[in-house]
């Protein structure tokens, strides 16, 4: 049972188009924990702690984003896992 945990920054159409809720939608399906938010620039990030193939699929999610945004771009870089979350929150 391997972990993984990454941190991701997704841009484009991102902010204003219920991306953090359908991520933290995504999340818990997933059983991945850890947080998203918007960023000031128009970018949102994300913190992904969880089973390796289950943060591969949520990375895979950022990619298409929720149904009314438009991802440009998403920067993956894997941490140290943390182990200190046991949901899956947004951020403010």
């Amino acid at each position: 049972m391997e972990r993984k945990a990454v941190r991701v920054l997704i841009e484009g159409i991102v902010q204003g188009v219920f991306f953090r809720a359908y991520t933290q939608k995504a999340a818990f399906e997933h059983d991945v924990k850890g947080w998203v938010r918007n960023l000031p620039d128009g970018r949102v990030e994300a913190f992904f702690e969880g089973e390796k193939d289950s943060v591969e699929r949520m990375i895979a999610w950022c990619h298409r984003g929720s149904p009314a945004s438009r991802v440009d771009n998403v920067v993956v870089e894997e941490v140290p896992c943390e182990g200190k979350y046991t949901d899956f929150k947004i951020v403010y």
